[in-house]
């Protein structure tokens, strides 16, 4: 309860748009017990719970984390593009779940290229605030925590930005499945290809860097170099499951 009450102290914007976000996705597990339409060969609430639940934890992680930047005005108004530009994306992929068709890679038709294309806009918008955000806490000199914590902030931002642009890739591709088309076996919950590479492993693991980097540098290092240390182990390791993924390798054969 102290996390909850702590966040809402110090960013009420994202405290209620990050548990909006989270009970939208509770609303989807229950959609997904007691309705099954398929969409590539998964439950079609699926895809828009995960985006949910993702940007649930994101925003209340960017929330806490943006606290510690002395500009108040510049966090408000990141806060909110955050907030606005999440809302129309995330409204999009759920707005293509209940029609149930796809919301990524989908230019079956004006309308939905129309969708597609409003989503990559309001990924241009968070992306750009997220830059923003990093920069802010590269540029500041002063901090009221200690620096293994700071700079697992800075590096975990900045590697959450650098593996969300790896989107990129997959919007180049179509798809962001490696040697098939998407829709084939995946692992439980997360549907990632149990037999073809799968871009959307190192995304999810680099975009959850925000929140293992800035944890690792408040929790586990005790110096600067020990968390720059951790943080290159760790994204490291995340750039070999994409160059795997990037080969066609599936992570679970």
């Amino acid at each position: 309860m102290y996390f909850f009450k702590e966040l809402h102290r110090r960013n009420k914007w994202l405290f209620w748009f990050g548990l909006f976000n989270l009970l939208i996705a509770v609303v989807l597990i229950v959609l997904m017990q007691v309705e099954n339409t398929q969409i590539l060969g998964v439950n079609r609430w699926l895809k828009p719970y995960k985006f949910y639940a993702s940007v649930g934890i994101m925003s209340l992680t960017m929330g806490w984390l943006m606290y510690y930047l002395d500009n108040s005005k510049a966090v408000k108004s990141s806060s909110i593009a955050i907030c606005i530009s999440m809302f129309f994306e995330n409204g999009l992929i759920l707005l293509q779940a209940i029609r149930g068709t796809t919301s990524h890679f989908n230019n079956s038709s004006s309308y939905n290229s129309t969708v597609f294309s409003l989503m990559g806009i309001a990924i241009i918008v968070f992306t750009i605030t997220c830059i923003r955000i990093c920069i802010r806490f590269f540029r500041q000199k002063q901090f009221s925590i200690p620096p293994s914590y700071v700079w697992g902030i800075r590096l975990g931002i900045l590697f959450f930005i650098l593996f969300s642009l790896e989107g990129g890739i997959m919007i180049s591709m179509m798809k962001h499945t490696v040697g098939a088309a998407d829709g084939g076996p995946g692992i439980l919950l997360f549907n990632w290809s149990t037999a073809h590479g799968d871009l959307r492993i190192a995304h999810f693991l680099g975009i959850h860097s925000l929140q293992v980097l800035s944890l690792m540098g408040f929790y586990v290092a005790r110096t600067k170099t020990q968390a720059i240390i951790f943080s290159l182990v760790y994204v490291a390791l995340v750039t070999v499951v994409l160059i795997q993924a990037l080969s066609g390798i599936s992570l679970f054969s």
